[in-house]
């Protein structure tokens, strides 16, 4: 039996509560075998006593399981957690750019929901009260969604990014526009071209993203979700310490439940949530008059589940749709606009929040 052969089966061990195993958190550092004996060593990061024991029998109960194994030893070195680790918010997270003061994620758990919408102009938003702060250029949108990239679009943005350096030391430059630099797989790829990939391709991906992107000093990295709870989120909480996620959800049950899931599996791998946002809360006609098209109150029973704050409300205005449409996002053309009065809203309390929750990476 090889050492690659060992591994693959402690792909079956799963770290407790949750759902991706050892070998792809990066716990096993080493696996060896010999005469029927399995040596395994394990690095863990974590406070809670239970894990390495509970770890150590389920290492020892799938490995015996071969008719080839006579003899398990399972050595654990956990270091204690003191403080937010330097890397991701997972175990055996990697390094990430010190250069990026907050980075915040933009979910929704549910597609449709304006994700993407709302990630832009947010963006845009605080690249204007950055700039108005003498900080230009300290803005950054990493878009996340492999399958189907739309900030380009939103931003106004077409080409490919330029390429610093050569070999393994090689980075991308963001390409940049309304005052955002901003990185996506929909510069990479034709218009034509679909991206067939599983899940460790989307993984590595994000990694890049994060690590051999010259992002420069940021003060704020919006980080544009896919919907769901899989590959995408995990891959990235184990690659950048985020400081917080934003939900975004709309008004009805059908939203608001599945945002509640997302909220909770970032409480489940230590991510704070800043606050929720609801989309499409209501559609005022030309007589004046509110319509709840979609309901009423998802937003805010979905923040007090979650032990977290209602951002804020965004109405369906029809020029945040024709702004994502242009590339010309409504906050960028009509900074004076009611559309762009409720993100500067959010984005005023959610600098208030980062700036609350704790000590930034510098």
């Amino acid at each position: 039996m090889t050492t690659d052969e060992i591994r693959e089966r402690l792909r079956q061990v799963k770290y407790p509560g949750f759902s991706r195993d050892i070998v792809s958190f990066g716990l096993v550092r080493s696996a060896e075998f010999a005469d029927g004996t399995a040596h395994i060593a394990l690095a863990l990061t974590t406070n809670d006593p239970q894990v390495p024991r509970q770890l150590q029998g389920e290492v020892d109960r799938c490995l015996r399981e071969l008719p080839e194994v006579r003899r398990v030893i399972v050595d654990v070195s956990v270091q204690p957690v003191h403080a937010p680790p330097s890397g991701g918010n997972l175990p055996g997270s990697s390094d990430s750019p010190k250069s990026i003061r907050y980075a915040v994620a933009i979910a929704s758990g549910k597609g449709g929901v304006g994700k993407s919408t709302f990630a832009v102009n947010l963006a845009c938003v605080l690249a204007q009260m950055l700039s108005a702060k003498g900080m230009p250029g300290r803005v950054g949108l990493l878009d996340c969604d492999i399958y189907g990239p739309s900030v380009p679009l939103m931003m106004g943005l077409q080409g490919r990014p330029g390429i610093e350096g050569d070999g393994p030391s090689a980075r991308l430059i963001p390409m940049e526009r309304h005052g955002v630099k901003v990185m996506s797989m929909g510069f990479l790829v034709d218009d034509n071209t679909p991206v067939v990939w599983r899940g460790p391709m989307v993984m590595k991906t994000i990694q890049q993203f994060v690590q051999n992107v010259n992002w420069g000093e940021l003060e704020v990295l919006i980080v544009d979700l896919p919907p769901g709870t899989g590959d995408a989120q995990l891959s990235l909480v184990q690659t950048l310490p985020l400081d917080g996620a934003v939900l975004v959800t709309t008004p009805q049950p059908a939203a608001a439940n599945v945002a509640r899931k997302g909220g909770l599996m970032f409480q489940k791998v230590n991510v704070p949530l800043l606050g929720v946002a609801e989309n499409m809360s209501w559609f005022t006609d030309p007589a004046g008059r509110r319509h709840a098209l979609f309901g009423e109150g998802g937003g805010l029973i979905t923040a007090e589940k979650l032990g977290t704050v209602l951002l804020g409300q965004v109405p369906l205005f029809p020029e945040l749709r024709q702004g994502g449409d242009t590339g010309l996002p409504i906050v960028v053309s009509d900074s004076g606009s009611p559309a762009a009065a409720v993100f500067q809203s959010i984005a005023g309390s959610l600098l208030d929040r980062l700036a609350k929750a704790g000590q930034p990476r510098v």
